[in-house]
């Protein structure tokens, strides 16, 4: 299996059964808005799309999407939907999702089950939390997604998530070779983080035996952790050996043999 980083929570998973992109965020740099109204000076995305990408195009089987609703640009964007639509790519989600979805003329798979059949394994959608307190009620939490196919390590996709006690459970009854954690603590302007902070993050390492693969970093304005940070704090807890950071355009095979 390999992961390719793209941009932000947009990466690529290639495996025996083709290729699957994850929250299509398609922009050109700097044709979103803001989100951070009063402390930033930069339209979103900050960054180019990476070449792989382009490579990649018109090889892509199929899409993953773990939320798209209230304005959630930064996992669907336009330009992923024109993209998906002109290439008629079959789009798994969940039954939330489906609706809005179909009404965009994306052709959706539907996980109707918290645990369906996946190709020839699984997929099991694990809830993810997209932030606390009171903008708790204004955000679309989504869901995260624990993969596991026959001959390949398992690998869940955290969503957009802070660290909530039955993720914690998750982890510790499940133990996925794979994490692919948002550690860039996005944050607006008022309001609690809306993704794992630094202490949910160093706190992976003691909750998993598996490797943690870094995204969510260095394309949204109101991310606060960088890759340059973020190693930065993994070094300091002594744990960096335990993480992934990958930059844009970088590809990982995973493997259970660390």
């Amino acid at each position: 299996m390999k992961f390719t980083q793209i941009r932000n929570a947009t990466i690529l998973i290639e495996f025996s059964h083709g290729k699957i992109i994850v929250d299509p965020m398609l922009a050109r740099k700097g044709s979103l808005p803001k989100l951070r109204y009063y402390k930033s000076d930069k339209r979103n995305p900050l960054v180019d799309l990476p070449e792989v990408f382009t490579e990649n195009k018109d090889n892509i089987d199929y899409a993953l999407i773990t939320h798209c609703q209230k304005g959630h640009f930064d996992h669907l964007d336009r330009a992923g939907v024109r993209w998906l639509v002109k290439r008629q790519i079959p789009t798994f989600c969940t039954p939330r999702d489906e609706k809005f979805l179909d009404k965009k003329q994306i052709l959706t798979r539907v996980l109707a089950q918290k645990r369906s059949t996946f190709f020839d394994g699984t997929i099991e959608r694990i809830p993810a939390t997209h932030t606390r307190g009171w903008l708790t009620a204004f955000m679309e939490h989504g869901t995260g997604y624990f993969i596991q196919l026959p001959n390949e390590p398992s690998v869940y996709l955290m969503g957009d998530t802070v660290l909530t006690h039955s993720i914690r459970n998750f982890i510790q009854d499940n133990q996925p070779d794979y994490i692919v954690a948002p550690t860039g603590k996005a944050q607006f302007d008022l309001g609690a983080p809306l993704l794992l902070d630094e202490n949910e993050i160093i706190e992976l390492a003691n909750l998993s035996t598996g490797k943690i693969i870094c995204n969510h970093m260095g394309a949204l304005d109101h991310c606060r952790i960088d890759h340059h940070s973020l190693a930065a704090l993994l070094e300091k807890h002594a744990v960096k050996d335990r993480y992934i950071i990958p930059r844009d355009g970088d590809t990982v095979i995973l493997t259970t043999n660390y």
